[in-house]
Order: C-alpha cells, then structure tokens, then sequence
C-alpha cells in the first residue's frame, strides 16, 4: 500500500509534495468540526494519519494543506469535501474578477466514493463553490453516514445516471441532463447506476452562519 492509499500514515508537509491548497483556508472549518464532535488534535490525530503540530499549524492559518493532508482529512473524518468548505465574509462585489479552469484541470480530491474536481478555485472569497464529481460509489452501503453540509446544492447528472438518497425522501433516480435542488444539510448520498462512474456538476452556496 503507498502512501497516498494509507490514511492512517503521518505525513510531512514538504516542498515536494502536491500544490498547495491555498485556496481553501480550511483552518477555520477544520476547527469548527473538531470541537462539534469535542475531539481533542491528537484525537484528530490519530483518525487521520496528520502529525499533530501539522493540524495546530493549519487551524491557525500558518500552513495550508497539501492535496494529500486534504485526503487524509477527508478520509479520516469520515466528511465529504463540501464540509471542509469555508463561507466567505463580506466577499467583494463589483471589481471584475474571473477564473478559467480549462477542462481537466480543476483541483482533485479523490474519496473512496467520490472524486472530486473543485472548479474556480483561484477565485477567493465566493458565493458558491462549483465542482464535478466522478461518483465511484455503487452502493449506499459504501457510505458509514450521510454527508450533509450547511447551505444550498445545485446538481447536474453530465454522464451516466444515479440514486440519489436523502434521509427525507425515497431514493431519487437521476439521468444524464436532470437537476437536482436541495437543502445539503439534509443529509444525502450520490451512486451510480450506469457501468461506468457517472460525472456530476454540483455548485454549494453555505447558508447562514456556515
């Protein structure tokens, strides 16, 4: 097993490691989720296979994240990327920004159920969060608990077909080109139904006080 398939092996963060994800600033978020569930950093620690003095220095803002550390988190708390997700604060309006993500080349986090793309990742703050999800799951089994985040989701099936489940309602089949709109703190799940993995669009935008 390497070490990008191990969750539970330390890692350091280096300059030869993947990118890093400075777009994301999740110390505020990662923190915010540790003490909901009153776990203590070597708690978080030990679930995630990230070096304690490396979790204090991403809460803090000193470092940011490594593409592997995101995976180990991910992994290692049992979440779904969009949790990991920071509403912004008084985001500017008005100056013209943009930013182009050509076609594959999105930021990746991959999860034993999903691979994730995070689209528009340069542009910092932001109202919504747009990404393309290859979904591997084939099973709601394959999930230990619902993801479920603060806010608003917009979904789009591009390829293949899905169930989507929610713990609201009776599971909802999805065709290439249906949409979905949905409170994502309802908890839910997305497999596929189709022989390949389906592909996804999903745009979140944090409701209050997310």
């Amino acid at each position: 097993m390497t070490d990008s398939e191990n969750p539970h092996r330390a890692v350091q963060i280096a300059r030869d490691e993947a990118p890093f994800v400075e777009p994301l600033r999740l110390g505020e978020r990662l923190r915010g989720i540790r003490r909901t569930r009153r776990w203590t950093l070597e708690e978080v620690s030990r679930r995630t296979g990230v070096a304690r003095s490396t979790l204090s220095r991403i809460e803090n803002d000193q470092i940011s994240p490594s593409f592997v550390v995101v995976q180990k988190l991910v992994i290692g708390l049992d979440i779904d990327l969009p949790q990991l997700l920071k509403r912004p604060s008084q985001p500017p309006r008005g100056n013209g920004r943009r930013d182009l993500t050509r076609c594959g080349q999105g930021q990746r986090h991959p999860t034993p159920t999903y691979e994730h793309e995070l689209l528009g990742a340069q542009r910092m703050p932001k109202l919504m969060t747009p990404f393309k999800t290859r979904v591997r799951a084939r099973s709601i089994e394959a999930f230990s608990d619902w993801v479920r985040h603060g806010g608003e989701e917009f979904l789009m099936v591009l390829e293949g077909s899905i169930l989507f489940y929610s713990e609201d309602y009776e599971p909802l089949a999805l065709e290439a080109g249906d949409s979905l709109y949905f409170d994502s703190d309802m908890g839910h799940a997305k497999v596929s139904r189709s022989e390949e993995d389906a592909l996804v669009l999903s745009v979140c935008a944090p409701g209050e006080g997310t």
